[in-house]
């Protein structure tokens, strides 16, 4: 690291736990963020103010006025703009020092395995079952890491699941395929709960590449946002599921 780098993260070096051999960790990460609305917003803003090395960012989708009361990462001068492309912007903006891969179409099968191969940790932040099974069954075929988050209402949630253990449950052990889609567009969501479940999101990210603490693998955790409460909830592995058994 040079001067301005060890002044930049002067604050997280500070801690015992990231050190100069945690940043330098966190430097050399790359990290596959899926989807760059309400969750990917704030995962994307704190990885690369901490210092993540490679962000690859993918979504298709383009800014839409209706997002901008939660997706912080976007602006209203760039409705229109593919979402990836317009979050690298701001993440540029806000740390020059790292790079970013914007994917600014659908992930079929085989970029989703190839992005998948290349990176640290997957950050799913999408909003449909069908993408959520796809990444799941590409990180636990070549065992990288996958952290989850969901958000609806004034309800939201977070999981860790690491195919690097063979113990550890997959997304699929928790959910059916049949299961029914719930967006924001039909059903609503508060502003900063995103941001709470984001922000863990980003948070159990950086756990994982440094290496600290205890992380939410093999558990989910609820957060009530109406009532200020968090719960956890142990998930075992399904001995029948078609993915990772």
């Amino acid at each position: 690291m040079n001067d301005q780098q060890l002044l930049r993260y002067s604050r997280q070096i500070m801690l015992e736990d990231i050190d100069i051999e945690g940043q330098e960790k966190l430097l050399a990460a790359r990290v596959l963020i899926v989807g760059l609305g309400g969750l990917g917003s704030p995962v994307a803003m704190y990885l690369a103010a901490a210092g993540v090395g490679h962000l690859v960012l993918a979504d298709f989708d383009e800014v839409d006025l209706s997002n901008l009361q939660r997706q912080i990462v976007h602006t209203q001068a760039r409705i229109g703009v593919n979402k990836a492309v317009s979050a690298a912007q701001t993440l540029r903006e806000l740390n020059p020092d790292i790079h970013i891969t914007c994917i600014e179409k659908p992930l079929d099968l085989e970029t989703l395995d190839n992005q998948v191969k290349q990176v640290d940790v997957v950050v799913d932040c999408t909003d449909n079952f069908a993408t959520r099974f796809a990444i799941n069954a590409a990180c636990v075929k070549v065992k990288v890491p996958l952290v989850s988050g969901a958000a609806i209402r004034l309800e939201g949630q977070v999981a860790v699941f690491d195919a690097r253990d063979e113990a550890s449950p997959c997304y699929r052990c928790l959910y059916e395929e049949n299961e029914e889609d719930l967006t924001c567009a039909a059903n609503g969501v508060l502003a900063p709960l995103v941001g709470v479940i984001g922000s863990l999101q980003a948070l159990e990210t950086i756990k994982l590449i440094v290496g600290i603490g205890t992380t939410l693998k093999g558990s989910l955790q609820l957060f009530d946002a109406r009532h200020a409460q968090w719960r956890t909830i142990k998930l075992p592995k399904d001995p029948q599921c078609p993915v990772c058994s």
